[in-house]
């Protein structure tokens, strides 16, 4: 994984609650088995009609948020089944932050896994963020979110900030700890 940098990208308004992974990835996608390649699906039965026409009305066919890296949603965003895919969709269209009021727990916990900030707030916060037409920059050194050069904090939990300012995933996690396994291991040789 890559280490997380500041993002600084107009929002992409997702004003939908209770979007589960159905809806962020359909079923259907689900074949591939690497974790590329599923952007294009994101939304999928949003974003098209059914002979594959774009529907103008979508906000991710708007031009204007073409190269949004930032993720606006309303409450329990990610909700329904497990599938790690929805995170994969995510990263793979290109957003790197998902600001909501609520996330699923497994769905929140993927998001870290696979490099993506997802950024709780208040009501209050969320409207005034659906509500700017100005680019947001998110720092997650300094936990926060600025809008018109005006800094809103946001909390982690300290593990998620170090993973993503790492970049490391599960195995880069445990090779940290390479030298206790091998002296464990040397230790209790049969």
């Amino acid at each position: 994984m890559k280490p997380f940098e500041k993002i600084k990208s107009i929002a992409t308004p997702l004003d939908k609650v209770n979007v589960d992974t159905d809806q962020i990835v359909p079923k259907q996608f689900l074949k591939l088995i690497q974790r590329t390649g599923f952007g294009q699906y994101l939304f999928y039965d949003w974003r098209y009609e059914r002979e594959g026409v774009q529907r103008k009305d979508f906000i991710l066919n708007d031009p204007a948020y073409k190269n949004s890296k930032i993720l606006l949603a309303r409450d329990n965003f990610g909700c329904g089944s497990s599938r790690e895919h929805a995170v994969w969709a995510l990263d793979d269209y290109g957003f790197k932050v998902i600001i909501s009021t609520s996330f699923a727990d497994i769905f929140y916990n993927n998001c870290f896994k696979n490099g993506i900030l997802p950024i709780r707030v208040s009501d209050d916060i969320l409207q005034k963020l659906f509500s700017t037409k100005s680019e947001i920059e998110v720092n997650l050194e300094k936990q926060t979110i600025k809008i018109d050069n005006i800094p809103i904090s946001f909390n982690i939990e300290p593990h998620w900030k170090k993973i993503l300012l790492e970049g490391l995933d599960d195995i880069a996690m445990t090779l940290q700890h390479e030298e206790q396994i091998t002296k464990y291991e040397r230790s209790h040789k049969i």
